[in-house]
């Protein structure tokens, strides 16, 4: 991490967080049902997208834990985000593959913003 400032990394941080809407439990349990299959469900570890593993990895760290590829994760996922709601992130309903698809990434766009969040991203923007 050694191109990233302090004050980099904490911006970084907390947009990822405001983009990142669900906490690990939820996310957890998300890529779980989505890998559940006919016949078996996936392994914990295995379960869900690349991705989606990542960020919940990613939800179960210290900030000053974060590695150089973290950081890539954070940027895709918030790019990602971004590219599909744009930077208004109130409560949408939408195609349900598209809540699917940002789901895996830790992104419900059913779920209300806190008010902390709200406040975190329009700093950043």
């Amino acid at each position: 991490m050694a191109d990233v400032s302090a004050q980099e990394l904490e911006e970084l941080w907390n947009e990822f967080h405001a983009v990142v809407n669900m906490n690990s439990r939820e996310l957890s349990d998300w890529l779980m049902t989505q890998s559940a299959g006919q016949d078996a469900e996936a392994l914990p570890d295995q379960a869900g997208t690349d991705d989606g593993r990542r960020v919940l990895e990613i939800l179960g760290k210290r900030r000053v834990d974060l590695a150089e590829d973290d950081l890539r994760i954070m940027r895709k996922v918030i790019d990602t985000v971004t590219s599909e709601r744009g930077t208004d992130l109130e409560p949408t309903a939408g195609e349900a593959s598209w809540r699917h698809r940002l789901m895996t990434l830790g992104h419900d766009p059913l779920k209300p913003l806190t008010s902390d969040e709200g406040s975190s991203r329009n700093r950043h923007r």
